[in-house]
């Protein structure tokens, strides 16, 4: 990841050396880039010169070089007011470094001129929502681990024999010499003549942040984190640990390290998420105006998986019909670009969806949420989403009962027990071990409510064909004795529970970093509220059944069934749009969430298949009938 002092004089060097001027003219992205090279000219040049002398002659002339690079490109920055004073400081800047000046000084001198280059360009230094070093501590052992270590003391297995070798990221001389942005820049970036890679394809902005604090972890101690001071997210994610050990002392130093690895705000605000979305969304418009229509479209599926869909809950308890004018303005700002409409015409529709995210901005408030709306929240999160695996569980283990398989019972028992045990792993797994992107998230989401979509829907024609008492036992002799059956009843009543639990996970997880420390007992609350109320659902469905007709009760069952595997088709391809798997088609219809019915050509189309596909197999099981009666 952060290379050795040798390594990063090769910073950008190949790639900047061959870029054209005309290419960087009229881009701001030549400003990040300039950015970025001052920062570790500032960290790189104190370790090539002591007491006027130098020490390193090639890292030395390597810094000469950086300059000229550096000049190049704030000559070529679209023309400001700025401009002429920051090409002057670069004028100073190589001064400085061709009289073989101090080395802080010079630091000072190059991160100043960072500074008003960030101003001048408006770079953005900070992220928009507060890393999370939790979030990054997977992402470390997935990318960084297998060259730098499981501790970043560069000694992993796939750094042996690398030349330059991996940096060794506990190193608190290099690492305070450098800030949170530039961590993260490094990990857009990567860094030309290493095995370093840029991780910009793999990883988006926040992960990107929440990567660059757990680095900054390695050097810093949890303990030292409270103190006098705390340092707002800006000051964490611009300033570097040395330049607060030279203005407030060593006692800060250790405060500065530990609060930029775990910063204070910890809470993700609706405001935050929102905010997050119209940002990326913007970046988004910047790469489609660039001509990268691709890194547009991805950029756009981003900010909605990253920001937006992790507020829908909370919005939809507020006002349901804001939450869909805003998704549909979101997926039609997608569509534009995925049509390659007009820059004019895909402008009108990002102005539309941020108008959009702007009026939920203000119905939801930006520092968390209120007592009520987390209770009210926690609670029909687990409602909502507990009620269509109860339907289906309830439906099966009610026939069941009612005919006296109490071993096919058993196999359904194990089958959503095995789901509640996978989605705690799931959430394991996400939380410690992988990150699970939103683009995974939906794509694992939409491909289980397909599949629980075709199940259900077997299962529904299974019991609409033993719905009499002679095709019943004909089945038991035939085939749930023998263990067929009760592993089709298993498989089921996993994966409709396993799909469920996977977004109540998601969902509270996302609510309970919004609620903040205040409102955490009230999502417990509203919960603990659904739970009960859903235990009293399933006892009303299952006593109810108990007392109906065989035949009335196979029916009844198999239309409700049915109609799930509707709901499911339409869930299911809806979370794949949102994955980013194919695009959307708004149609003229009706929204009910409910029942998947969303006005989308694609979701619809679904919808269509399973009631085709329904209706045939329910005419096949109507024709059969039909030949049996005469024989019978």
């Amino acid at each position: 990841m952060i290379p050795r002092s040798r390594l990063l004089a090769w910073l950008l060097w190949p790639v900047l050396a061959l870029s054209s001027a005309t290419l960087l003219a009229g881009s701001v992205d030549g400003a990040a880039k300039a950015l970025h090279l001052l920062d570790y000219i500032g960290a790189d040049y104190p370790a090539t010169v002591e007491a006027g002398k130098v020490i390193d002659e090639g890292e030395y002339r390597e810094q000469l070089e950086f300059i000229d690079v550096l000049q190049g490109l704030i000559i070529a920055l679209p023309a400001r007011q700025e401009r002429q004073a920051l090409e002057q400081g670069v004028v100073n800047l190589r001064q400085a470094i061709s009289q073989r000046q101090d080395g802080p000084g010079v630091a000072r001198q190059a991160r100043l001129l960072g500074a008003q280059l960030a101003v001048a360009y408006e770079v953005s230094q900070a992220p928009i929502i507060t890393p999370d070093p939790s979030r990054g501590a997977p992402l470390y052992a997935q990318h960084c681990s297998v060259c730098h270590g499981d501790s970043g003391a560069g000694d992993g297995p796939a750094g042996l024999g690398l030349s330059p070798p991996p940096a060794n990221l506990r190193s608190a001389e290099r690492l305070d010499r450098l800030s949170l942005f530039d961590l993260y820049n490094t990990l857009g970036l990567g860094i030309e003549g290493t095995d370093m890679p840029s991780f910009a394809d793999q990883l988006d902005e926040r992960q990107r942040w929440d990567l660059a604090t757990y680095v900054a972890s390695f050097t810093a101690d949890p303990a030292k984190a409270k103190g006098d001071k705390t340092y707002n997210l800006a000051d964490l994610a611009r300033r570097t640990p040395a330049e607060v050990e030279a203005g407030e002392g060593p006692e800060a130093l250790a405060q500065f390290r530990a609060q930029r690895a775990q910063p204070p705000q910890v809470q993700r605000g609706p405001g935050q998420l929102l905010d997050y979305t119209a940002s990326t969304l913007d970046k988004s418009l910047a790469a489609y105006q660039a001509g990268d229509h691709e890194q547009a479209y991805d950029l756009s599926v981003a900010a909605y998986l990253e920001g937006f869909e992790l507020v829908e809950s909370s919005l939809d308890n507020v006002d349901a019909n804001v939450r869909k004018d805003t998704e549909k303005s979101l997926m039609a700002y997608r569509q534009s670009l995925q049509d390659g409409l007009p820059l004019e015409h895909v402008q009108q529709r990002l102005s539309a969806a941020k108008a959009k995210l702007k009026d939920a901005a203000e119905l939801l408030g930006g520092d968390g949420l209120s007592w009520s709306l987390s209770y009210i929240s926690g609670l029909l999160i687990l409602l909502r989403e507990g009620l269509e695996a109860i339907l289906v569980l309830a439906a099966i283990l009610a026939f069941l009962r009612n005919t006296g398989q109490q071993s096919a019972v058993r196999s359904v028992n194990v089958g959503w027990g095995l789901a509640l045990l996978a989605g705690l792993a799931t959430w394991a797994m996400a939380a410690y071990v992988i990150d699970v992107s939103g683009a995974q998230r939906e794509l694992l989401e939409g491909c289980t409510a397909l599949f629980a979509s075709v199940m259900v829907l077997w299962l529904g024609v299974w019991m609409h064909d033993r719905r009499h008492a002679a095709a019943w036992q004909d089945y038991i002799k035939s085939s749930l004795v023998g263990g067929g059956g009760r592993f089709g009843f298993a498989v089921l009543a996993f994966f409709s529970v396993y799909r469920e639990l996977f977004e109540v996970i998601l969902f509270y997880e996302t609510l309970w970093l919004q609620a903040g420390p205040a409102g955490h007992n009230a999502v417990l609350a509203g919960g603990a509220t659904a739970l009960v109320l859903l235990v009293g659902l399933a006892w009303v469905i299952l006593r109810g059944s108990a007392k109906l007709p065989l035949a009335l009760f196979f029916s009844i069952n198999a239309a409700l069934l049915c109609a799930l595997s509707v709901v499911f088709a339409g869930h299911g391809v809806k979370a794949l749009q949102e994955a980013g798997v194919f695009g959307t088609r708004p149609v003229a219809f009706f929204d009910f969430d409910w029942l998947g019915i969303h006005a989308d050509a694609y979701s619809l189309a679904a919808q269509v298949v399973a009631l085709l596909a329904i209706a045939i197999l329910y005419g096949r099981s109507r024709l059969a009938e039909q030949r049996r009666q005469p024989a019978g």
